[in-house]
């Protein structure tokens, strides 16, 4: 199985962030702070085994996926991967903007875009590429616990050249809320978070910072330990016309 510690390059909103606290209350874990959360009692009264319901996520924290899990490769440090996030950080470029909904993905429930957006598509793919010499190859049994048997042949082979299937055209942008829930449970609980979203009034997020996130150990919750914001493309007066 892949070594510890592990690594993942990640989206949060921020310490302060009303997401942030939106996620982490939910999960009962901050990835900032490490603490453990009491749950919201709306969680609670719609489903009273929230822990079990949340227990996948809480692992990872609240975060959206730029470049999934890794063990670091041969010779790569910590010092040298917070580098390249400061530089890659550096990079001007286009920050994404998204309409954040909550809606169910697969069996479980996230906050995602309502749309499309195409400079989210362009970071992500950036994300997976400039860091993937941090990665340490997938061993068979890494590669086994994917089930590639249930993946597509773009999935397989995006599993084989960049140690995860769901990139590139594959990647959707999600910041996970529950486990997988049968679709009898599914409702209730999405009308219960999408009721509590909606009192954010968050009409938009800018996707404008990276997060690196490390667990320690298979039994330990990833937790930040360095977070960059994102350098914005300044558009020319004649680009804006």
């Amino acid at each position: 199985m892949t070594g510890f510690p592990r690594y993942a390059i990640y989206f949060a909103a921020g310490a302060d962030h009303a997401l942030s606290r939106f996620g982490a209350e939910l999960l009962g874990y901050d990835a900032y702070t490490g603490d453990e959360l009491p749950f919201p009692g709306d969680a609670l009264g719609v489903a009273a085994d929230w822990r079990d319901v949340t227990a996948d996520p809480r692992k990872y924290g609240f975060h959206g996926t730029l470049k999934a899990p890794m063990a670091l490769a041969a010779g790569k440090t910590e010092a040298e991967l917070a580098a390249a996030c400061a530089t890659f950080a550096g990079k001007a470029r286009q920050i994404p903007v998204i309409r954040p909904i909550v809606d169910s993905v697969s069996g479980f429930i996230a906050v995602i875009p309502a749309e499309p957006v195409g400079a989210l598509q362009q970071l992500a793919a950036d994300g997976v590429r400039d860091f993937d010499c941090f990665r340490q190859s997938l061993n068979a049994e890494d590669r086994a616990r994917r089930k590639p048997e249930k993946l597509s042949e773009r999935q397989r082979d995006y599993l084989d050249r960049w140690g995860y299937p769901y990139v590139m055209e594959e990647f959707r942008f999600h910041m996970t809320l529950t486990g997988r829930l049968d679709a009898e449970r599914r409702g209730p609980i999405l009308e219960m978070l999408r009721a509590s979203f909606a009192r954010l009034k968050l009409e938009k997020l800018a996707i404008d910072r990276i997060a690196l996130f490390r667990q320690d150990d298979a039994k330990a919750r990833f937790r930040i330990i360095g977070e960059w914001a994102l350098a914005r493309l300044e558009l020319s007066a004649s680009s804006r016309d």
